[in-house]
């Protein structure tokens, strides 16, 4: 049974882009109708104008760590976004193509990964290991079946060296006010990644802990995302996802699951 703790700041999450997952809703009103389905893709709209959205959002979020709390954040929300910029905590985009059913971006990203030796009993005795800021490009396509998503990106840091690749697929569905947005993603992580944030150095070991040394493997994530429209400009938001955790990190002596939950909660304004 995991413990709640109070609440934490962002470096105690687990895995990368739990923050930016919170944010695509701001890109469409959910009390807006959707497109007809004929409309091809190459009709797709131009980008939007210059727009900003300001709220508050909750996470509860399930630890791989053996023994970790469960971590419960409350954050603000704040994005921007014009023709050449898009800015969601905690990652900005400089978009290459602005406008039509593709969107490439070159992003600059913070990853939550790191942890304190203090965050765990079974941690006890390690090295902290350091979050960091990610460097890499985001494309985007939108067609019949939904908008698929592919991200690659390095430690610009240099505290894992490592490196990172996201593929997924995300459709969305309108019921009036109501919007369900489920998601199927892939996560790659290189063997570097997984060392730093999951391995075990030799000087680390003990009886209970054994000496760990990662390797490449991916995460696979399932989501669903629903959004009501309480106004034009207003939205309510919850995003539910279950994490199946690569064979290289359930290996890992300070791990003791093969899934982990989340759940999200918020609240948009959009000016």
């Amino acid at each position: 049974m995991h413990r709640l703790p109070p609440l934490r700041s962002t470096r105690s999450l687990l895995l990368c882009g739990l923050l930016p997952a919170l944010l695509p809703l701001q890109a469409a009103r959910a009390d807006e109708p959707s497109p007809p389905a004929s409309t091809p893709a190459a009709a797709a709209p131009a980008s939007p104008p210059s727009s900003w959205s300001l709220g508050l959002g909750v996470i509860y979020q399930q630890q791989a760590y053996r023994d970790a709390d469960d971590k419960v954040l409350a954050l603000p929300l704040v994005s921007y976004e014009n023709r050449w910029v898009r800015f969601n905590v905690p990652s900005v985009d400089l978009k290459l193509l602005p406008a039509g059913p593709v969107d490439l971006a070159l992003r600059l990203r913070y990853d939550t990964s790191g942890y304190e030796a203090d965050d765990s009993p079974a941690l006890a005795g390690m090295e902290d290991r350091k979050s960091g800021l990610w460097a890499g490009a985001a494309l985007r396509w939108r067609g019949g079946l939904g908008e698929l998503g592919l991200e690659a990106s390095g430690d610009a840091s240099g505290n894992s060296k490592g490196a990172q690749a996201k593929l997924s697929l995300a459709k969305d569905f309108r019921l009036g006010r109501l919007g369900l947005t489920p998601r199927l993603a892939v996560t790659w992580m290189d063997a570097k990644y997984v060392d730093f944030y999951y391995g075990v150095r030799a000087a680390e070991a003990l009886v209970t802990r054994a000496a760990y040394t990662g390797r490449a493997t991916a995460n696979t994530e399932l989501g669903l995302r629903a959004g009501y429209g309480l106004t034009p400009t207003q939205i309510m938001f919850v995003d539910l996802s279950v994490t199946q955790l690569g064979q290289a990190i359930q290996d890992s002596s300070i791990v003791d699951t093969s899934t982990v939950g989340g759940a999200r909660l918020g609240y948009l304004y959009r000016f």
